[in-house]
């Protein structure tokens, strides 16, 4: 599979991840929109790293900091994607593993807001870089 299709399935998988964190967030299940709104991000940011076509193989993903890393290295200090998308996927990770794995809490608040961002980082990776999607 190239490059180029693999990135077209992993922005559709993004799309759909962020359609779940929308529907969990609604149903009460905050820990679960976290999740999916982190893997819509995710996701995203592994597509458009792929699709920029910066030399970024596909096993990108194989570990989170890495992608995180790879994206702030090649997209965002580059000026390709602004800074506050950057920003937005560190943030992402730290609530998803408070979700997760801490056991702590995540207010609604915050699940709402990581939902709102993670809608915005998919569709502005997907415009950027998949505008026929």
């Amino acid at each position: 599979m190239s490059d180029t299709s693999i990135a077209g399935a992993l922005i559709a998988k993004a799309i759909r991840a962020g359609e779940s964190a929308n529907l969990l967030l609604a149903d009460g299940d905050i820990d679960g929109a976290c999740d999916r709104a982190y893997y819509a991000m995710f996701n995203a940011a592994r597509a458009a790293l792929l699709a920029a076509n910066v030399g970024i193989t596909q096993d990108i993903g194989k570990t989170h900091s890495g992608l995180i890393s790879a994206f702030g290295l090649q997209l965002v200090k580059t000026g390709r994607i602004p800074n506050e998308f950057g920003k937005s996927l560190n943030r992402a990770e730290e609530i998803r593993l408070i979700a997760d794995y801490k056991g702590d809490s995540v207010e609604f608040v915050d699940a709402n807001e990581l939902v709102l961002q993670a809608d915005r980082f998919v569709e502005t990776m997907r415009s950027i870089f998949f505008p026929q999607h």
